[in-house]
């Protein structure tokens, strides 16, 4: 039997979720609000993996500020586990430098890298199957995925092609090789893939252990390598502004473009645990409980001939008659109303308010 792969857990909370305006903002993204439960979805993330992978092995990677939330959310962790980026530069700089601080740790670390604000609704599924990519990880020369069933013909998500034939067994639980990552699609290229098969939605959840993921950096992200020797070398040092610096000249583009879709050696399991992304406000809809008609409501409400609305209005009655398919969200300072099939746009009026100047909204 293997030995125990030593797991670390690296959450990514930096992301701004721009698309959950107005209850989202700079100050308290998306990850740090009580979306889905009434814990903060960052909380959620932590207390899914503590069966599987203990506080003492946990990461954390946010700018200044969001780490002072974490600090509060998480506290007693080593201050080495808080990773602050020194800058907003996507995830390849940020897995790099996460990697990197696991490296000098143990080369043979197995790292789990795992969103902050996703939800996941069997949990126990996911662990297994967690635990299961962690052996193949600590196995194999290999990069690993989960791929999510695809239930509808999203354009929202890139896609993972894998070969159907190709399978390795670790744990029970089948995982096979990627032939390709393939760019959001169009809406007649998303339903082509659901018909042919063997397409799974890109989850953005990886696993790799440390020095294998250096490796293929060397091997087929040569530039990237390059800036992984530098960030190693700063960390050495325990300069704050070497790390800076090497932090600052990785490109800044996602993971996924820096290595995943130039790598050969990998292999994804099915994500089949009720996963959802929780992207944007109508995907809460399939989540917040329902009325017959289809509404939504955080908060007290009143319906007459109105459907498939949902409403965050807490401590506040919403009163409906004869709307359909919006999407309301009430805060102290702002209001939005917009139709449930508009709310990708929402992050445009962040965009509107930036350039208008109204700092304060944002």
């Amino acid at each position: 039997m293997p030995p125990k792969p030593d797991i670390r857990a690296v959450i990514m909370a930096g992301g701004s979720g721009t698309r959950f305006w107005p209850l989202s903002r700079r100050r308290r993204a998306k990850q740090f609000l009580p979306i889905v439960s009434d814990r903060t979805m960052f909380e959620e993330t932590v207390r899914r993996i503590l069966p599987l992978v203990p506080v003492g092995r946990i990461y954390t990677v946010a700018n200044a500020a969001q780490t002072r939330t974490i600090r509060r959310l998480l506290p007693g962790l080593p201050a080495a586990q808080y990773i602050v980026e020194p800058e907003a530069r996507n995830t390849a700089p940020s897995l790099i430098l996460a990697t990197a601080r696991i490296y000098l740790d143990n080369p043979k670390a197995v790292v789990a890298v795992l969103a902050s604000d996703h939800l996941i609704t069997a949990g126990r599924v996911f662990l297994r199957k967690l635990a299961a990519a962690a052996e193949a990880a600590a196995a194999e020369d290999a990069l690993i995925t989960f791929g999510i069933p695809p239930s509808f013909p999203s354009t929202g998500y890139g896609y993972i092609r894998y070969r159907k034939s190709a399978v390795r067994t670790f744990r029970g639980e089948t995982f096979r090789e990627v032939e390709a990552f393939v760019e959001k699609p169009s809406s007649k290229k998303a339903a082509a893939f659901l018909r042919a098969g063997g397409y799974a939605w890109n989850s953005g959840m990886f696993l790799w252990r440390a020095d294998v993921f250096a490796g293929k950096l060397e091997r087929f992200a040569p530039d990237f390598f390059e800036a992984w020797t530098r960030v190693l070398a700063a960390l050495r040092s325990k300069s704050r502004a070497r790390i800076a610096a090497a932090f600052s000249s990785i490109p800044a583009i996602s993971i996924d473009y820096a290595l995943m879709e130039k790598a050969r050696g990998v292999l994804a399991a099915e994500g089949d645990f009720g996963w959802s992304d929780v992207g944007a406000w109508s995907s809460l809809a399939g989540i917040w409980p329902r009325d017959p008609a289809g509404n939504s409501f955080k908060g007290a409400s009143v319906v007459i001939d109105s459907r498939n609305n949902l409403a965050h209005n807490p401590g506040r009655l919403t009163a409906l008659v004869g709307v359909d398919d919006l999407v309301i969200v009430n805060t102290p300072d702002a209001l939005l109303v917009c139709r449930r099939d508009q709310d990708q746009s929402v992050k445009r009026i962040l965009e509107l308010l930036a350039e208008r100047g109204d700092s304060e909204f944002l």
